[in-house]
């Protein structure tokens, strides 16, 4: 049944890939990385001390979408690679890379997938933005595929919404905590024509599955990998409006709660190492 979960979320993210890329103002405003080439996504450019100094690092960027934040690190001096399984994704992230003149690849596969078709030990930085590791079933593979793609000494970089954030339903008042924090083999189902930013038309493929993880479950899904834990760091701000109505947008882009900013994390950094 998984394969099913993953079938309807590739419909979904296949649609909003055009939607998200569109050169019309709407979306993600792609075409400000084709007119500044120093433009950097809010994603990257908010992590960028902790992320320190990629120059010439091998790197690899999973569930890509339609590469802002990929470009955003090749822009930061790594030699990077993106993958996602969507393949509207990676042709925009690809048209995206020729217009912007980066040298960037861009690989078209699951993420489970990514070390049976990228090279094992072959990366000194994997990479992982927001809202990626809702969309997979199992922490410890996704695990098992970082440590997989890190070269020796390599390191883990992934900023991320936080499960907590998952666990509330925006539709109720408050902070109400309705769906799973830790993870379930069944996933939470959505039926929704709208995506997380404003675009030029409805979805039509509108069905999607979602898994949370714990923060501890994802902390030790990567220990148990072998993988040193150098840094976590808990925010009060996600880069888009989680909560709406309940969010005030701040200098850096990023959103935090209206009232009480500090009463919940919103979202986290981790940085893990490879052993050498």
């Amino acid at each position: 049944m998984t394969s099913a979960y993953i079938d309807a979320n590739r419909a979904n993210w296949d649609q909003r890939a055009t939607l998200h890329a569109a050169r019309d103002g709407s979306g993600y405003g792609v075409q400000r990385y084709v007119a500044d080439i120093e433009a950097l996504s809010d994603v990257v450019r908010f992590d960028q001390r902790l992320l320190g100094d990629i120059t010439g690092l091998r790197a690899v960027h999973l569930q890509c979408h339609i590469g802002t934040d990929t470009l955003s690190l090749a822009r930061l001096g790594a030699r990077v690679t993106g993958l996602d399984f969507s393949e509207n994704a990676v042709t925009e992230a690809r048209h995206l890379a020729a217009e912007a003149g980066a040298d960037v690849d861009f690989v078209q596969a699951d993420v489970r997938d990514a070390a049976a078709v990228l090279p094992r030990g072959g990366f000194d930085l994997v990479y992982t933005g927001i809202g990626a590791l809702c969309w997979l079933p199992s922490i410890t593979e996704w695990a098992a595929v970082v440590s997989d793609l890190l070269a020796p000494g390599g390191t883990l970089h992934i900023r991320e919404g936080h499960p907590v954030l998952w666990s509330l339903n925006e539709e109720l008042p408050g902070l109400t905590p309705t769906f799973p924090y830790f993870e379930q083999t069944a996933p939470v189902e959505w039926d929704d024509d709208s995506t997380y930013v404003e675009v030029a038309a409805p979805l039509t493929a509108t069905r999607t599955y979602e898994w949370n993880h714990g923060l501890g479950e994802i902390v030790t899904a990567l220990l148990d990998r072998g993988l040193r834990l150098d840094a976590l760091v808990e925010h009060d701000s996600v880069p888009w409006e989680a909560l709406p109505g309940r969010m005030t947008v701040r200098a850096d882009g990023e959103y935090a709660l209206t009232e009480q900013p500090s009463v919940i994390p919103l979202s986290y950094t981790i940085r893990a190492t490879k052993p050498a």
